[in-house]
């Protein structure tokens, strides 16, 4: 049974960052919304908090990062969480899945995201500081015939890949992907900055288009996203769209609490004052029924951040 926060919100989602180093550059990247950490799991320790997060009912786990495969015991970490969860996905750049994705699968892994925002092998250098398209579509393609679900993680940012939008979802109906459309997400403090003001593009007029041209429309569980079925030239296309950005019902459905890179339990992306040490305390000695209050008091923290 899931346990349930002060907003009636059940928790069912863990996301994991099990590294805060990445081998590509992405100038929007808001890092998990954590800080560079001095400590980093081990896959035993990431593999108990886990195990103690199944405990409460909490079965669906998201690797992510930084980047997830840089860790070279990214397999073994993957094959340990796996009894415990019944959906065990990864967030990553793709820069070395056309290597790894077999051995990924093979130790338990169900689907994967992997961020891509452009075609354009200039513009994705721009975005990301490294030449690597061409190896990270590979990656992509070889993902697509070995899991179940990939999903295209796509920053929509304004004047600088706004326009590829319907190019990737015929890209992403062509290969068999689902196509995600994410809004820029920035904390209230700097709503107000260059970057905010420069870059942001508002999902919900193509929302409106979608509603349109769409054959089937889905509403997931989590956040209340809209996942819209669009008929292209190569098929049909799957997209789902996230806006956090000032959305009272994507906070109101959030079912996901985070785990940083150094060992902190987090409630939210966009907070940066709920942070509560559980690594220190497993590292010296903290029981099950300890680490079990641990999670729970995080839980009964958890607040919407939009509201």
């Amino acid at each position: 049974m899931a346990l349930v926060d002060g907003y009636g919100r059940p928790v069912t989602n863990l996301r994991i960052s099990v590294t805060d180093e990445c081998n590509l550059n992405c100038f929007y990247c808001h890092r998990e919304g954590q800080k560079k950490g001095e400590k980093e799991m081990t896959p035993e320790e990431i593999e108990r908090i886990v195990r103690i997060a199944s405990l409460l009912g909490i079965k669906k786990v998201k690797l992510t990062g930084g980047e997830p495969t840089i860790r070279r015991d990214i397999v073994e970490i993957v094959r340990r969480i796996r009894p415990y969860v019944v959906d065990l996905s990864l967030t990553t750049n793709g820069t070395v899945m056309y290597r790894l994705a077999e051995e990924l699968k093979e130790a338990g892994l169900d689907r994967v995201n992997i961020s891509l925002d452009t075609l354009d092998r200039e513009k994705y250098k721009k975005i990301t500081g490294f030449d690597v398209l061409p190896r990270v579509l590979k990656g992509i393609e070889k993902s697509v015939e070995l899991f179940k679900l990939v999903k295209l993680n796509m920053v929509v940012m304004k004047d600088l890949n706004h326009m590829e939008i319907h190019n990737m979802i015929n890209y992403a109906a062509r290969i068999g992907a689902v196509l995600q459309l994410i809004e820029i997400e920035v904390p209230r403090e700097l709503l107000d900055s260059w970057f905010f003001k420069e870059y942001f593009y508002p999902l919900k007029p193509l929302e409106e288009e979608f509603a349109k041209r769409a054959v089937e429309i889905r509403e997931r569980r989590l956040h209340r996203r809209r996942k819209y079925f669009i008929p292209t030239e190569n098929g049909v296309a799957e997209v789902e769209v996230v806006r956090s950005m000032h959305n009272t019902v994507f906070c109101a459905n959030c079912t996901r609490i985070r785990l940083t890179a150094d060992g902190h339990l987090k409630t939210c992306l966009l907070r940066g004052d709920d942070l509560v040490d559980i690594l220190t305390p497993l590292r010296e000695g903290a029981s099950d029924e300890e680490l079990v209050e641990m999670f729970k008091k995080v839980i009964a923290t958890r607040e919407p951040y939009w509201v």
